[in-house]
């Protein structure tokens, strides 16, 4: 996927806001900005058929599907629920899903399916296409530091292992891995520059994760992200119905209200309006 660095940088505020933001704070918004700019292409494309695909999502504007930018700008680093919106969000099931929570929060989610697509179609473990499917999802609560945030939220539901990789590819990302096949993305370069410099504490995530036995589960999310922007792939949410069933554990009260560690998480994506 082309970035057109004049849109992006239109997106962000201009010239001038983009130079004022902080590398990781870059780093967020050219990923938000491909990964939104895919979910308009797919709607555009296909719109919503089939009872399995994403729904619009509120932000989308028909004709042309793009956001309006009209009246202040939300902070950068705000999810995706809290962003203006002349329609109410979707309400959801009184005991919502994994899958209503993609088909009513997170839709069209292309980057992820499109991420975990490939993934199945590597052959990597179940949880690797879990974790690609889950990785940048948590952007519709909060775009910064998505990896930390989506890691906790996730926790609860999947295997360790899962929630572990998910975090961390946030750092790894940055740094290349010749040995396994990732290099450093060059449209980072083309956006930003070469001399772009993660934030510490990224750099010392990176080396706790690199040392770490789990290293690879947040590698293989980092060399599968690449191809999340992949136009050319025909994809759906469900394919991965089966491995949602088997790699996640669905609370029986539903998403929000079993009193996990990261239920207020879902409560607040499911009603992010509430003032209490």
């Amino acid at each position: 996927m082309e970035v057109d660095r004049r849109k992006f940088l239109t997106s962000v505020g201009g010239i001038g806001a983009f130079e004022l933001m902080k590398p990781e704070d870059r780093a967020e918004a050219i990923e938000h900005y491909m990964s939104s700019e895919i979910d308009k292409w797919y709607i555009d494309e296909f719109g919503e058929t089939a009872a399995l695909a994403p729904i619009r999502p509120s932000w989308y504007q028909q004709g042309g599907g793009q956001q309006n930018q009209d009246g202040p700008r939300p902070a950068r680093g705000t999810g995706r629920v809290f962003q203006p919106r002349e329609e109410p969000l979707a309400e959801m099931p009184a005991k919502p899903t994994l899958i209503d929570f993609y088909r009513y929060r997170f839709a069209p989610a292309q980057h992820v399916i499109r991420s975990a697509t490939h993934a199945l179609k590597e052959g990597h473990p179940e949880r690797t296409v879990m974790a690609c499917l889950l990785h940048d999802v948590s952007q519709a609560l909060c775009r910064s530091d998505h990896g930390y945030w989506g890691g906790a939220l996730f926790a609860p539901y999947v295997d360790e292992r899962i929630s572990w990789g998910v975090k961390y590819h946030q750092a790894l990302r940055f740094f290349p891995d010749p040995a396994v096949g990732y290099e450093y993305p060059e449209f980072y370069n083309r956006i930003w520059g070469k001399d772009y410099v993660p934030d510490d504490y990224i750099k010392a995530d990176y080396q706790f994760a690199r040392s770490h036995s789990w290293y690879m589960e947040a590698r293989m999310v980092t060399m599968n992200d690449e191809y999340g922007f992949d136009q050319t792939v025909p994809v759906s949410l469900e394919p991965f119905i089966d491995i949602i069933g088997r790699q996640w554990k669905n609370p029986v009260e539903g998403l929000g209200y079993d009193n996990s560690s990261s239920a207020f998480m879902w409560r607040t994506l499911i009603d992010p309006t509430r003032p209490l």
